[in-house]
């Protein structure tokens, strides 16, 4: 029997990517986000007006996507309630965000020279995919509170173990996406570990494990 609700959240999940943008002082900031979409060689970002990483993507015109398998959960929740925003908003203050300047340092991940683009990539994350922003998109109506951004994929890096040998391809077997589903964290069907993320948006069930 189904029930007619207004639901509050619609995040059914979606794979944790870490975007790395620039800075206005030329570092790199990293972001996970999972509201992420590919079509062809083309993908679609939406993030909050408010963050940095929006900032980022609309001043620079590009952007790396380090797709996230489901062993680095800890240095992604180690990144969440974080942002590169200076002055965060009253709203983030409130879920607990603070602002920190070294993302890779915090998350205890390691920079690696991108090709085409000027942000780095993330040295662990197996997938990487320097993008070209080429078009943005306002969220919310009359009174836009987000952006739908297109992301041009440039230039792809796959770790070799997870290539088919002899082709182009993702082996679908090997490669093992990190999933947020209802702010919490999923690998292999598995709640695999525990979301600050959940805690800072108040979700009702919380997670199911105990913190290490």
């Amino acid at each position: 029997m189904h029930q007619t609700l207004d639901l509050k959240v619609l995040y059914f999940g979606t794979p944790v990517v870490i975007i790395s943008s620039r800075n206005p002082d030329g570092t790199t900031n990293l972001a996970p986000m999972s509201s992420a979409w590919w079509l062809g060689s083309t993908c679609v970002l939406g993030l909050g007006d408010s963050a940095q990483t929006a900032a980022n993507l609309r001043r620079e015109r590009e952007c790396v996507l380090n797709l996230v398998p489901s062993t680095l959960v800890d240095a992604v929740d180690r990144l969440a309630l974080t942002t590169g925003s200076p002055s965060p908003s009253p709203r983030k203050l409130a879920m607990g965000y603070r602002h920190v300047p070294d993302k890779f340092a915090a998350a205890g991940l390691s920079p690696m020279a991108s090709e085409l683009v000027a942000p780095d990539r993330v040295a662990q994350c197996p997938i990487q995919l320097e993008c070209e922003i080429s078009g943005t998109f306002p969220i919310g109506g009359p009174d836009p509170f987000a952006t739908a951004f297109t992301a041009e994929v440039r230039r792809a890096h796959v770790e070799q173990d997870l290539v088919i040998p002899g082709t182009r391809y993702v082996d679908p077997v090997a490669w093992d996406p990190l999933i947020m589903k209802f702010c919490e964290f999923f690998g292999g069907g598995d709640n695999v570990h525990p979301s600050r993320l959940a805690e800072g948006w108040q979700m009702p069930h919380g997670s199911r494990l105990t913190p290490a």
